[in-house]
């Protein structure tokens, strides 16, 4: 079956805000710290490379708060009841 544009399925990563990257890079540290000395290295090396990716990311200064830039969908009128 075929996706529609936009849906999950389209091979594209999925967009946290910032609260939820700081969550992730805590995590994958604490994974990472947690690893035992036979874990293999390529995946000792996958682990590094996303928190690398994600301390890059926050190290960028924070979009303007939501007010301050244009919505991404216009607002709809609620439906009518009955």
């Amino acid at each position: 079956m075929r996706s529609r544009e936009g849906q999950l399925s389209d091979n594209r990563p999925v967009p946290r805000n910032r609260a939820e990257k700081e969550r992730q890079l805590r995590e994958l540290k604490e994974v990472y710290a947690a690893m035992k000395q036979h874990t293999s290295p390529e995946l000792r090396q996958s682990v590094a490379g996303k928190i690398r990716e994600l301390m890059a990311e926050l190290a960028q200064p924070a979009p303007a708060p939501r007010e301050e830039r244009a919505p991404r969908y216009p607002r709809r009128e609620p439906r009518p009841l009955g």
